[in-house]
């Protein structure tokens, strides 16, 4: 088999496997960035969200610590959130998460598996952010407006 035709049949294979993990597509309007309820302020500024999520904001302003929650690299709401929301690619923030991680200068944030995880650590943790779905936003959970 020619070496195109193996990268074409590669490309369609993974393409194939995408749409079955996803299940559904998930529309970049319903991701919302999510805080615990307690959590003071209104709105953040995209920088000021890039900073938390990069893990070099790690107090919110009234001191009390910011815990980050995400899903796994490959979640499509993760990739949807980074590319559409925070504006950079997933494997940058990995690629600072470790950086901070290895050189023992920071945390990373806490890695959950589902939506439905992200819901209830963000509603149950003071300080807690994450993202979500419009249809996962409840009483136990806020969400941020971006500026």
């Amino acid at each position: 088999m020619p070496a195109r035709r193996k990268f074409w049949c590669f490309v369609s294979a993974l393409l194939i496997a995408l749409v079955g993990v996803t299940g559904h597509a998930v529309e970049p309007q319903a991701v919302v960035v999510a805080v615990n309820p307690k959590v003071v302020i209104e709105t953040l500024s995209r920088n000021e969200l890039r900073a938390i999520f990069a893990m070099r904001r790690r107090v919110w302003p009234d001191g009390t610590p910011i815990r980050v929650f995400v899903l796994p690299d490959n979640h499509p709401l993760h990739l949807l959130f980074c590319k559409n929301v925070l504006r950079v690619y997933p494997y940058q923030l990995r690629r600072l998460w470790d950086r901070n991680v290895f050189s023992g200068t920071g945390p990373a944030p806490v890695e959950v598996a589902t939506l439905r995880e992200m819901h209830d650590r963000i509603g149950k943790v003071a300080g807690a952010i994450g993202y979500l779905t419009s249809e996962w936003i409840d009483a136990q959970v806020k969400t941020l407006r971006l500026r």
